[in-house]
Formats: structure tokens, sequence, C-alpha cells
């Protein structure tokens, strides 16, 4: 394995043996190579400069940085690499929030080592990778929608304006902390909009907001 391979890896994790495993059966590939590692996300935002990886294997659950603040230092970077998400999290907020992100692809770390490279692959084609269970639970987290009419009342000012910081994957305590409220009335606000919406949780609601054009994946 040379450093002119065409797909430069970058492995995120915080366990030693996750990857080791990785690398290894990535060394066999003639087309991939391992440009580095890290074991937590602020070794990982200090290599990327350097490295220059193109795709970074990342585990969303680490000391320091999470995965998800990664991919925020990757964005205040403005470094092209791909994001990859390898973890052992099936949660709709894991999922929803790491897509919200900017991940290109999820994979989930019991993927056989071809699921993984075919991954690595699609993701540096500028394809989007799920791992079957994900894309599975999305679809039915869409499907799942409640085929209630809503309600004759409409959602507040308010109300949309939380909603629409559900939809960029903020939890209650930092919504009311940029809506200077309490984090109970947040709370209590989103428990309106799910019955207005006839929606059973967080994640459909962000779904509703962005299918329904009050706000969008890109907007600030």
């Amino acid at each position: 394995m040379t450093e002119n391979a065409s797909i430069r890896i970058l492995i995120v994790d915080d366990h030693a043996v996750v990857r080791e495993g990785l690398s290894s059966y990535i060394a066999l590939e003639p087309d991939i190579v391992v440009v580095g590692e890290a074991a937590d996300g602020d070794e990982a935002l200090e290599k990327v400069p350097a490295l220059n990886p193109d795709i970074i294997l990342l585990d969303l659950v680490m000391p320091r940085k999470s995965g998800l603040e990664v991919m925020e230092g990757l964005a205040d970077l403005n470094h092209p690499a791909k994001v990859l998400v390898l973890t052992s999290f099936t949660e709709h907020d894991h999922i929803f929030l790491a897509i919200k992100s900017g991940a290109k692809g999820i994979m989930l770390k019991d993927s056989s080592p071809a699921q993984l490279i075919r991954a690595i692959r699609n993701v540096y084609q500028g394809q989007i990778s799920l791992h079957p269970l994900i894309a599975e639970k999305l679809v039915q987290e869409i499907n799942q929608e409640s085929e209630l009419p809503l309600t004759e009342s409409p959602l507040t000012e308010r109300e949309l304006e939380v909603l629409t910081l559900v939809a960029k994957g903020m939890r209650n305590q930092e919504i009311a902390e940029r809506l200077s409220v309490s984090e109970r009335t947040v709370g209590s606000h989103v428990g309106h909009i799910l019955d207005k919406l006839h929606l059973a949780n967080r994640t459909q609601a962000a779904l509703f907001a962005l299918r329904e054009g009050i706000t969008t994946l890109d907007q600030e």
C-alpha cells in the first residue's frame, strides 16, 4: 500500500482495537490507504489539515469532542473531507443528527468488511451510503407519520421558531439558551407541536419541517 492510493482515510474512534481492526482490512484494498488515526475529536481536527483525508471514518460518541462536533469543526476548517459515520447506535436522534450535520454515509460497527469497503467507495464517489438497517429506520420514521388531519389550531409564531430549531438538531437546552427561555418552556412548546401535528417524536417533527419547507438542511 502506498500513499498514492486514490482514497485517503482517517479513522477516528476512541477504541484502539476498532482502529486497528479497520486499518487491517482496509490495508488489503489496493485503492484505499489509511493516512492516520485519531482517538478523539480534538485529535482528529488537529490532524485533518496535515493528513488531508478524502474520507473520515468517524465514531459519534467519543471523549473531548463528539463526532457531531467534529463535523462542525470540519465546516469551520472548510475542509472537503467526506464523513462516513461508523457507529453502534441506531437511535433515530443519532441517525438524524448525523445526517443533518453533514454525514454522507452511516454504517454500523457490525457491518462486514465488504459492506464497509463498498460504503467507502460509494461515499468517495459522492453517493449517500446507509447501512440497510439505518435506511429502514429512516423509511419507517417517515411512513409512521399520522394520517390524522392537522389540528385546526395552527402553530404559533414561537412554536414555528422552536420547530425550526428542532429541525436543526438542537436539544431543548440549546433551544432554551437561543430563545432566552427556560428548558421547561421549550419542552412545553415541543409537546404542543407534536400534539398539533399528530407526530410521535422530534425526528418526525424535524422531517415534517423539512418536507413542508419550514426550514432547510442548509438554513442558518
